[in-house]
């Protein structure tokens, strides 16, 4: 039984987490034969002000112009 931990800095939409769900199980099952019934998956949200990276917190970090676009879509 395949259990996966997944780490976001930041947060997700439910919809976004469901289709990391379905992706990651569809994944398992195709790359190692495991049953979608099988997989386990836990999604943990992490503050960016509680996570750093590269000597910053992920909150104090410039936004790329990629986010910029995302964020002004309405995406996260």
């Amino acid at each position: 039984m395949p259990f996966v931990d997944i780490r976001i800095a930041g947060s997700a939409t439910r919809a976004q987490k469901a289709a990391i769900v379905a992706d990651v199980t569809k994944a398992l099952g195709t790359h190692l034969g495991k049953p979608a019934s099988a997989v386990q998956i836990n999604i943990t949200e992490l503050s960016t002000e509680n996570y750093g990276s590269g000597g910053l917190l992920i909150a104090d970090r410039p936004t790329s112009p990629a986010q910029e676009v995302a964020s002004a879509n309405g995406q996260r």
